[in-house]
């Protein structure tokens, strides 16, 4: 995995000035469009999608057809477009690739908004404006366009729905991925962005586009979704099978440095202030609102985990062994959650520290639920399984309690609050973290409070 991005924090998301765009004599939005061997296509596309923009677009555009080493026409009928169309022009590479592609234009591309598009034009054009709206307007990072959104209107054939599906069901299953379709060829970025995501991106074929929303998601970056009218193109050459292999390599290897801490995800995080979540509330100390929410859902999944355990457990060995071994593998699974997803602790970093202090937190878990059965069965002998359950979820409820106070108190202490605490008084007044200009400070753009509106289409 690359790991040679910008340490400094990404600049807080701001609204596109479209005077400040012209000022400097760049677009607002480049649109890419990857092509290899396409000869018959390109110019059909390239006219259809110049005439869109220019009728609907308010902002200034460029199309940048990226030549993937095509052997036929291609070429030619790329700069012979560049020549005739204003705001169209070609970049030929001579390796293959369309991951390679995109990485090469939008790395070099001056257009605050990177989008792209198939050559195909199999999405309905109507939806370009809405797709890059939230990211001119500083709302989102990213935006794809979705085939499997409820009020998506998609017709392609059954072999293909179903890899898509398939697909998306892997994605969600063994990466945790939140986004409903990675593989529509729609997609748009904020050049501040892109900046600091492309060089982690290892993949430079199909795998790109799920790369890129995985490790944008995982980050906590924004990403907006806009369901597409969509039309399968039949003379499609992508091949089907090996893109399948060469993705379901990229889930594996992308999944493993994810579970090893391997990404300086990190590099991505906005300033603080720029996520309503970091604003403080009167009297919670800093974090503390965040953290309860966190903590009670993955208590809650916890205690599913551990009564179903519990429930197997129990059609071998009695209850105590059944409440110890359900108990044991449980606390893992949780203090593993609440150490990511509560206390947002990343990397592989005291990782085993904090699982030896779970166990400890454990133990006193262990003990509250162990005596609380110890007690019911001294009280009525033989307790039914409903009853034992019973028991079990209010003794959890308050070592759960005590566990939550043991995790934030000891477990994963914020160190950064407990400084500032001693220096500056209250623990509750937050440390703003530090903001930084982007990696190009040539494209940095100034502080401005006026905002505009996304100008009516011409």
């Amino acid at each position: 995995m690359r790991t040679d991005t910008p340490w400094s924090a990404l600049p807080a998301r701001d609204h596109l000035l479209a005077a400040q765009a012209d000022a400097a004599g760049a677009p607002v939005l480049d649109v890419v469009v990857p092509v290899y061997n396409e000869e018959k296509d390109l110019e059909p596309c390239v006219l259809r999608l110049h005439d869109h923009l220019a009728r609907t677009f308010p902002y200034a555009f460029r199309i940048t057809v990226a030549d993937n080493a095509s052997t036929d026409r291609t070429p030619e009928v790329a700069r012979r477009l560049a020549r005739t169309l204003p705001g169209v022009r070609s970049h030929r590479l001579e390796e293959k690739g369309r991951g390679r592609a995109l990485r090469t234009v939008w790395s070099h591309s001056d257009a605050p908004v990177l989008a792209y598009m198939d050559v195909d034009l199999s999405t309905d054009l109507n939806a370009l404006l809405p797709l890059v709206a939230p990211l001119i307007s500083g709302h989102s990072d990213l935006a794809i366009g979705s085939r499997l959104a409820r009020s998506s209107r998609v017709v392609r054939g059954t072999k293909r729905e179903f890899i898509s599906r398939a697909y998306n069901i892997i994605l969600r299953s063994s990466l945790a991925a939140r986004f409903s379709d990675a593989q529509c060829g729609f997609k748009a970025i904020r050049r501040e962005v892109a900046q600091r995501l492309l060089p982690m991106v290892e993949d430079t074929g199909w795998f790109f586009d799920t790369e890129l929303l995985v490790l944008a998601e995982r980050a906590g970056l924004r990403i907006h979704e806009v369901p597409v009218d969509w039309v399968d193109d039949p003379d499609s050459t992508v091949h089907i099978v090996r893109t399948a292999t060469e993705d379901l390599k990229g889930v594996w290897r992308v999944g493993r440095a994810l579970a090893v801490g391997a990404l300086p995800l990190d590099r991505l995080a906005r300033p603080f202030g720029d996520d309503p979540r970091d604003r403080g509330i009167g009297g919670v100390p800093r974090g503390l609102a965040r953290q309860l929410v966190g903590f009670c859902v993955v208590g809650a999944l916890s205690t599913l985990f551990y009564l179903a355990l519990y429930s197997l457990f129990r059609l071998g060995v009695g209850p105590q062994l059944a409440n110890g071994g359900a108990l044991l593998v449980s606390a893992v699974a949780n203090t593993s959650a609440n150490r990511r997803l509560t206390f947002g602790v990343r990397g592989r970093g005291g990782a085993v520290r904090h699982q030896a202090q779970g166990l400890v937190v454990f133990a006193i878990g262990l003990a509250l639920t162990s005596g609380s059965l110890a007690a019911l069965g001294a009280a009525s002998g033989s307790p039914s399984h409903s009853t034992e359950l019973a028991v079990l979820i209010a003794a959890n409820l308050a070592a759960t309690v005590l566990r939550f106070l043991l995790f934030r108190a000891w477990v994963f202490p914020d160190r950064d609050r407990d400084r500032g605490a001693d220096a500056d008084g209250p623990a509750h007044a937050p440390a703003p973290r530090p903001s930084a200009e982007p990696a190009d400070a040539t494209h940095a753009e100034p502080a401005d409070d006026t905002h505009h509106e996304l100008r009516n289409a011409r």
